[in-house]
This record gives structure tokens, C-alpha cells and sequence, in this order.
């Protein structure tokens, strides 16, 4: 817009304002004689009762999320503000904006019709606009008016020019100066106005110009700032200095008219040059968060998904977001993420932490730059720490355990299986399936052994003694294991039935392992991850919706989600796979010094992805890694790097905070609800024997030296041990190894001499069969597989 026209349109303004000047001067012939109070009085009274709520509440700063500890992480804004006191504006800012925008701020009550008028006067006699005729207190209702309108009618009525609009603002203007006082009202004004680079009120544009606080501004600085609000465009140090230079010397030489600066002070600071030295703008958004980004992003997901906030509230509400982030704990992950795998590595390295408990997120660590340059492959803007991905191994088994223990299975349950070992219900594709360990193992294993050296044959058999995937997955759904998908996952494994479930196959949320096993460290209670603690309104206030209630609730925990006694146990059991003095554990990699550590590796199919989940009584967190993008060998197993970034991750925060110990485990579940398997000599002795006992049954036939359809034994045998309703398999032999026995020939038996008598009483057999020797023929042998 040209000088001129821009000329033109302030005139027309100030014509505007003679109207109404005319229409209060009717009712006052001596407005300087009366006073401001007269002036005040007459005016409200031509102009009509102001509304009983003049106007809305200034614009509220920018919205700020905080750490755990109050550190700031970043700020959700489009326009930069951050309101502030008027004790935290230096005086001679309001000097210089009092000056420079209404000299009479202090005689007049919201409306001077002494100062329309001067200012027409003044600008008609220059040809152009010298001065302007609206007081602070109207510009203070217009701007108000403008940047809180919801709709374009509302802005459109705040900048019309119109008499409607101009007497609007005088009555608004009257009801603000009857409501609050002078210094309030300037600094409602000086935190409002627009002075250029995105910078809504005086703090902002103090650290914008100058990089300081609006009360370290001096009289150079605040003149400069002053000058701006005219036109902050036109007179911008960045783009036009010299313009700038000039429009600031004019505010000085209205200080010094005025009487706020000596001739000597304006003189000095007409010399002094413009001095710009903008700091950075407030952080905006998770991609320029101080510190965890990717925390940042679920928090902002979770406001906006789970407490139904929308990106505009959140820009514009001035809210502040009191988050679970623990900074140390986040900055500890990202370098033990790094000293493992660099930013531009194929492999991403996640931790993932949670609070046992409560459920708090703690941190989300990983080798990647929060972002969207989709050229710059360190790069990510997905959560790869949230995102089911890939497998997550072995860690799957403790879910098969915790179903055992609660069917009643003890810690000591043994089980004898081959290697490889083939599944007595649980079928791939149709066929038999098959199962191997990763390395050598005892084939007589108990269920404590098992658990943390990590024995693929056994878990498949401990599946088989259950029957049924569906009590392992469900265990791990109560647990909170698939929080973050895949959606219909857990009815899928079920429903097909897959026995590969203990192996942990199936893509994996980092965040939803972790949560999971933070319900072992709470004794059984499941927690739903949660980010935020608080969201506070501009006041300072709890945040509420529509029904008055406040959008945060409590901390979303299920007591008992799974047994006390199940959770405490197994966190006993699974200290053996870190810490010292347990031959053919997993990770001794995360031990750390003095603390009560439990957790358990996993290594999926291929390689493909390796896992650990760590945990005490404070802090459980999950370590993957694998490719996002592609299937990779990643290399090791869970126990080298998963178990290498826990350990760095958690060490230091272990070693400044120290941790608890776990509950003992629970006498009942440690020695199960087992009992004998009662002997039988057929099949339907069998069944009717067990049934009683209270076990099920289910028949398999199986390669025998007994003949076709005999009885070859049950599994777990007789005198096994076996908790009620578990499935024991009835053997049925396939005749495949049974051989017809040789007849025995017949002994002849001497005849007795002619002279003695026969025997009176022939010896009564025995019934036991013999052997040439004498003794007992031996019992027939046969496979008894998930033994």
C-alpha cells in the first residue's frame, strides 16, 4: 500500500472519530473545564450503557509443554506471545508507547475528544497522517476485538470502518477504563500489540529485536519497539534500518516533548545505533523440542486422540502441559542409543521406559532425529518406539509362563523334550510343526531353567501342557501387551491357533513391551501408559471440557490384572537371567552393580530383530532393534545389544537414585497345585482314571512295540505330576514297532523212573513271563514326547 493511500485511510478514520466527537460534544460544552470524570460520565451516558461483558479476555500466551521436573520441551503457538506482569516491563517502555500513542492516556477516560480533535486538526494542516486519534484504551478494544474473534464475520467487524464499529469501541473503550485501572490497561495494551516478526506483545518482540526480557529494555530499545506498532512492516530494522532509525528518534523526540527523558537522555539515545540482536524464537512443536522429541509426539497424540483437544486449542489456548518425561532418563537412552548404533545406521536401536505403577511414560530414546526431510535418512517422523514393527523374540515366553503359573503349574514344573521337538497339538500350515533351540540344552529342563536360558522345545511343550495358546495370549493382553496394536492380533493368534506365540513372532510395539512387563514390576496391577499428568488453562487452572469435568483423569491401573503372587514369583525367577550366578543366562549384559535387575532377551525368527526388557521396582524399559524398512539380519541376539543399551541407559540413573528390591515370590505359586498322574492299563481306563483325578484327556497314537491300538502309556507318565485341568495325552501305539514274539517251545519233561511217583501238587506258575536266564522279561519302550 502507498504512503498516500495509507494517508487517505487514516483520515477517513479520523473523520470517523469526529462523529463521534461531535455527538459527545453536545453533551460537553466544557469537557476541560468538567474533567476526565465528567468526560466520563457524560460519555457513557450519549453512548448508551456498556455491555455487562465488554469484551473477551486478552489472547493467552503460547501453550508450553514441561518435563517431569519443569524444564521446558517446546510450545505450540502461530502467533508468539507470552504475557506478562506489569512490574516485568521496564517503565520506559511504557514511557516511550504512552508517548508516542497517547500522550493524554492518563487525563482522559477512554475517550479524548480533546485529542481526536488536535490530531485532525494536525493532519489536515501537514496534508498526511502526523498523529492518531484513537486512545490507547480504543486501540486496546480493537485489537482485542480482532485477534480473539472466532470467525471471519468477527474479524470483519473489528476492522470495518464503519460509525457502527467506531461508537462500538467507544463504549467498550468506556466500560474497560470504569473496570480496570491505568497501569492494567497499558499492560494489557503493551502485551497485545503486533510489532513485527511474529511477535505479539512486548516480551516477545523484546527477545526478538534485542534478545532480552521486556524489563531489561532501555530507552533506545523501548523507543525503537514503540515506533513499531504504528506500522511494523514499513519500519522494520531488519528490512529498512535507516526507516527504523528514523521512526525511533521520532518516539524519542515525543519522550523528551513530553517529559519522560532530559534533552541530554534523547540526544544520547538518537547516537546509540539500533543494536538488534534477536535471540531464537521459542521452540515450536516436537520437531524443535529441547529434549525427547519422540515423547513429545505421543504426548501431542495423546492430547488430541485420547483428551479430544484440537491442533487450534493447543495453538492457541495457552495452556500448560505437564508431562511424565524424566529429562535424565531420556538423555541417558539417547547416548546409550547412540554409543550402540549411529544416526545414519540401517538398524534402529529403541528404548522405551514406563513407570511401574502408574504407568508414566518416562522416555522414548532412539538413533533417529525426530523430522520430515525425507532426503536426510537420520530422519524419522514415525515412532518407531510406539509402532509395532518387529517380533519381539523370547520375551514372549514370559507370558507363557505367567499362564502356567496361574493354571497352577509350579517353578520347579520339569519337562523333557527332544530337540528338535515337534508339537503334540499345535500345527504350521497344516502339518506337524516343528520346533529347535538356538544353541545347546539339556533336555530335562524345570520351568524356572527354562525361562532364563530361554529354551524354545520347552516353552512349545509348556504350550501343549496347556492345552491352548489362548491363556498365554490373554495373560499378555491383560498385561497391556498390544496397547498399541496390532489391532485383532491376540484373536488371530488364538483363533489359528499358532504355537510359535511363545517365540514372538508377530510385529511388537517397544512402548507395549515395556508397559507389559512394568505390570510384573508392579505386583499384577496394569497400567495404561500415560504421558500427562496436568493441563492447565491460562489461569492456571485444571482444563475441563464440556461437562465441567477436567480433561485428565486419574492414572488408569487395573489392581490384580494378573495374580500378585504370578507377578512377584516370576519377577524372582526372571532376576536369574541378569544378575550373577546363574550358569546359561541371557543377559548378563544389563547387570548393574547393588540392584535387584529382572528381565528377559529375545531374538526373533532370521535375526531380523533382537529384544530386552529390564526392569526394577521404578522403571521397566524395553530395548529393540532391528530395520524399519526392510528384514535384516541385525546380528547378535537380545542379550548383546538390547541387553548393552539397557545397561547404559539405566546405569547411571541407578547409580544417582538407587532402586528397591522385589517382593519374595509367593510359597503357593512356587510350589504349583500338582498332583500324581494316576497308572492305568487301557485306553478307557485311562480316560476314566484322569477324568477322575481332574485332568483332560486327549489320544495320540504314537510308534510302539506294543501291538496296534494297545495302550503305549501316557504323557507326562504315570506318577508325572501334572496341576488339575491340564491335558494328559493317552498313547496309542501304531503297531509300527511291534514284533510277534517267538514261540516259546515247549520243555520236555523227563519221564519219572517206573518206580516213583508222579508229583501229587504241580509248582503253580508265577504268571510273570521268563526269560531263559530266569528272570523277568523286560517292560516294552516307547517315545514319550513333551516329557
Amino acid at each position: 500500500m502507498s504512503q498516500l493511500a495509507r494517508s487517505v485511510r487514516r483520515l477517513f478514520v479520523l473523520a470517523l472519530s469526529i462523529v463521534v466527537s461531535g455527538a459527545l460534544l453536545a453533551g460537553l460544552l466544557l469537557p476541560w473545564v468538567g474533567g476526565p470524570a465528567l468526560v466520563a460520565q457524560q460519555s457513557t451516558s450519549l453512548l448508551g450503557d456498556p455491555p455487562l461483558e465488554p469484551i473477551k479476555a486478552p489472547p493467552p500466551g503460547n501453550t508450553t509443554m514441561l518435563a517431569a521436573n519443569g524444564e521446558l520441551i517446546t510450545s505450540f503457538y502461530q502467533e508468539n506471545r507470552a504475557p506478562v506482569a506489569g512490574e516485568q516491563i521496564a517503565e520506559v517502555m511504557k514511557q516511550a508507547m504512552v508517548a508516542v500513542e497517547d500522550a493524554r492516556f492518563y487525563e482522559h477516560a477512554g475517550l479524548d475528544v480533546q485529542g481526536t480533535l488536535r490530531a485532525v486538526l494536525a493532519n489536515m494542516a501537514a496534508g498526511g497522517v502526523q498523529e492518531g486519534g484513537s486512545t490507547l484504551t480504543q486501540q486496546l478494544v480493537k485489537q482485542t476485538l480482532l485477534q480473539t474473534a472466532d470467525t471471519p464475520e468477527e474479524r470483519l467487524a473489528a476492522t470495518e470502518q464503519t460509525l457502527g464499529r467506531k461508537l462500538r469501541e467507544a463504549r467498550l473503550a468506556l466500560s474497560l477504563e470504569s473496570a480496570y485501572g491505568k497501569e492494567e490497561l497499558l499492560t494489557r495494551y503493551l502485551n497485545i500489540v503486533y510489532y513485527g516478526q511474529n511477535a505479539y506483545g512486548v516480551q516477545p518482540a523484546a527477545r526478538a529485536f534485542f534478545g532480552v526480557d521486556a524489563a531489561a529494555l532501555t530507552l533506545p530499545q523501548a523507543a525503537l519497539l514503540a515506533g513499531l506498532v504504528q506500522s511494523p512492516s514499513d519500519d522494520d530494522p531488519f528490512t529498512d534500518p535507516e526507516g527504523a532509525t528514523i521512526r525511533r528518534n521520532q518516539v524519542l523526540t515525543r519522550m523528551e516533548t513530553q517529559g519522560y527523558i532530559t534533552p541530554e537522555e534523547r540526544e544520547a539515545a538518537i547516537a546509540a545505533p539500533l543494536g538488534i540482536a534477536p535471540a531464537p524464537a521459542p521452540r515450536r512443536g516436537c520437531v524443535e523440542a529441547s529434549v525427547g522429541p519422540y515423547v513429545c509426539d505421543f504426548v501431542q497424540k495423546y492430547l488430541v486422540q485420547t483428551l479430544h483437544l484440537t491442533q487450534e486449542q493447543l495453538d492457541h489456548g495457552g495452556y500448560v502441559i505437564q508431562t511424565t518425561l524424566d529429562p535424565e532418563l531420556q538423555r541417558s537412552g539417547d547416548a546409550a542409543v547412540l554409543n550402540t548404533l549411529p544416526l545414519d545406521d540401517s538398524r534402529a536401536a529403541t528404548f522405551s521406559a514406563v513407570e511401574p505403577g502408574t504407568g508414566h511414560l518416562l522416555a522414548l530414546s532412539v538413533n533417529r532425529i525426530f523430522g520430515y526431510d525425507l532426503n536426510d535418512k537420520r530422519q524419522e517422523s514415525v515412532n518407531l518406539n510406539v509402532a509395532p514393527s518387529r517380533g519381539a523374540g523370547s520375551t514372549y515366553k514370559v507370558f507363557v509362563a505367567a499362564a502356567a503359573l496361574a493354571r497352577g503349574y509350579s517353578t520347579s514344573y520339569t519337562q523333557t523334550t527332544s530337540d528338535p521337538y515337534i508339537s503334540r497339538v499345535y500345527k504350521e500350515n497344516g502339518r506337524p510343526y516343528p520346533v529347535q533351540n538356538a544353541g545347546r540344552y539339556r533336555a530335562t529342563l524345570d520351568l524356572t531353567t527354562a525361562l532364563y536360558q530361554s529354551s524354545n522345545t520347552y516353552f512349545v511343550a509348556l504350550e501343549d501342557a496347556l492345552g491352548s495358546v489362548e491363556e498365554p495370549v490373554r495373560m499378555a493382553e491383560r498385561m497391556g501387551l498390544y496397547r498399541f496394536g496390532p489391532a485383532g492380533l491376540s484373536e488371530q493368534v488364538i483363533d489359528e491357533q499358532r504355537g510359535s506365540f511363545t517365540l514372538g513372532p508377530d510385529a511388537t510395539s517397544p512402548l507395549g513391551l515395556a508397559g507389559a512387563y512394568s505390570t510384573l514390576a508392579a505386583g499384577g496391577t496394569q497400567c495404561d501408559v500415560t504421558p500427562v499428568t496436568a493441563v492447565l488453562d491460562q489461569h492456571g487452572d485444571p482444563l475441563k471440557d464440556s461437562h465441567g469435568v477436567p480433561v485428565v483423569k486419574d492414572d488408569q491401573c487395573t489392581p490384580e490384572a494378573i495374580p500378585a503372587g504370578v507377578a512377584n514369583t516370576l519377577n524372582q525367577m526372571l532376576r536369574k537371567d541378569v544378575e550373577p550366578g546363574n550358569p546359561g543366562q541371557t543377559a548378563p549384559a544389563a547387570y548393574v552393580r547393588g540392584h535387584q535387575i529382572a528381565g528377559k532377551t529375545g531374538t526373533a525368527q532370521g535375526n531380523v530383530s533382537v529384544a530386552f526388557v529390564g526392569y526394577t521396582p521404578e522403571i521397566a524399559a524395553s530395548v529393540m532393534v532391528f530395520n524399519p524398512k526392510v528384514n535384516e539380519n541385525v546380528g547378535g541376539f537380545g542379550g548383546g545389544k538390547g541387553a548393552t543399551v539397557w545397561h547404559d541407559a539405566m546405569a547411571p540413573i541407578l547409580q544417582a537414585r538407587g532402586s528397591g528390591e522385589f517382593p519374595p515370590a509367593d510359597p503357593v505359586v512356587v510350589n504349583g497345585n500338582i498332583r500324581p498322574v494316576p497308572g492305568c492299563t487301557t485306553v478307557s481306563q485311562c480316560r476314566s482314571l484322569l477324568s477322575a483325578a481332574g485332568f483332560q484327556t486327549t489320544t495320540v497314537r504314537v510308534d510302539s512295540d506294543k501291538k496296534d491300538g494297545e495302550l503305549a502309556g501316557t504323557s507326562p507318565p504315570r506318577g508325572g505330576r501334572a496341576v488339575p485341568g491340564q491335558l494328559v495325552t493317552i498313547l496309542i501305539s501304531n503297531g509300527s514297532n511291534y514284533t510277534v514274539p517267538t514261540p516259546t517251545p515247549t520243555p520236555t519233561v523227563p519221564r519219572p523212573p517206573a518206580t516213583a511217583d508222579p508229583p501229587v501238587n504241580p509248582p503253580v506258575s508265577s504268571g510273570t513271563p521268563q526269560q531263559p536266564d530266569g528272570g523277568p522279561r523286560p517292560p516294552g519302550r516307547f517315545p514319550l514326547p513333551g516329557r
